[in-house]
């Protein structure tokens, strides 16, 4: 702990000094950290689910470790409170928990859906249309986009060994050409290979990646996650990869939108078309619409007129 109390006195080291640790003990440095909540099971019947709820910041504990108890990326909690240290948040600050959603677009909740700018996986249940479990992602870093589409998972694999890409081993010589499974290998303990060429749903050995853009294409799990997801699904199991930065419903009569922060978006025109095909933009606040479309916090918003 010693270390940690240098982290946490010493300015602009503390944040670096905190990744670090936060990498190397597995995500989790205040001393009292449950296990992981996992995902579970939601309804819906209009397109919307969830509900946000609020959380209260305990001594010690960082987002990272915050996002991975609640089953939550990185990314979208920090949207959804960017006033709060990544690292070193201040204990008694209560935070937002973005766990309400609005559904992706899709003709048909069947199986897998992605939503790329959302960094979450959608699984629909093959025994209730109206039930589904999420969980947060790693996808795609720029220049390693991961491709959208219609697409089946092929295979299961069991301890996955990783056959390192010649172009990521140009990246990093020092890479073997093949990473056996175990600790070291960043596909986790479990693996989904689609029928998209080289792609995988995986898990991990940095959990902290999970809610960021942080791989070469595929897409990856909390530990945990995989695991879940793993028994959940066969092969012939349908992937639908979508990239959907604006969505929007109706709940209680209230128009809702929801946006998400990603590269090369005409966000007032892409939130006009969505808006326009469930015919709601006549309902909808602009004032409100403008806000919401600047804030970008991932959460769904409000924005009747």
């Amino acid at each position: 702990m010693a270390s940690l109390w240098c982290c946490r006195n010493y300015g602009w080291l503390s944040s670096v000094c905190r990744l670090l640790l936060i990498i190397c003990c597995g995500g989790c440095l205040s001393g009292h950290c449950p296990a992981p909540a996992g995902a579970a099971q939601y309804s819906y019947a209009t397109g919307f689910s969830g509900k946000i709820r609020d959380y209260t910041i305990q001594m010690g504990e960082s987002l990272f470790e915050i996002a991975r108890r609640f089953d939550l990326g990185i990314n979208s909690i920090h949207r959804a409170n960017p006033g709060a240290d990544l690292f070193i948040p201040a204990a008694g600050t209560r935070i937002i928990l973005p766990t309400a959603w609005i559904l992706p677009d899709v003709p048909e909740y069947e199986g897998i859906v992605i939503n790329l700018p959302e960094l979450r996986l959608y699984l629909f249940s093959r025994d209730d249309y109206r039930s589904f479990a999420t969980f947060p992602l790693g996808v795609g870093d720029l220049g390693y986009n991961t491709p959208v589409g219609a697409f089946t998972i092929i295979e299961k694999i069991t301890a996955p060994a990783w056959y390192v890409p010649a172009s990521i081993r140009r990246e990093d010589p020092s890479l073997p050409a093949v990473v056996p499974p175990g600790p070291d290998n960043p596909l986790g303990s479990h693996a989904l290979r689609l029928s998209l060429p080289s792609v995988l749903i995986h898990g991990t050995n940095s959990p902290w990646g999970i809610g960021m853009r942080s791989s070469h294409g595929c897409l990856r799990l909390y530990p945990e996650d995989i695991l879940q997801l793993y028994r959940l699904v066969r092969p012939g199991t349908r992937v639908t990869i979508v990239q959907q930065a604006v969505k929007a419903s109706m709940r209680g009569g209230r128009v809702f939108i929801q946006v998400h922060q990603y590269d090369g978006v005409d966000y007032l025109r892409e939130a006009r078309r969505v808006l326009t095909g469930r015919d709601l933009f006549w309902r909808v606040d602009s004032s409100k619409l403008k806000l919401a479309l600047q804030e970008r916090s991932g959460l769904p918003v409000d924005i009747t007129r």
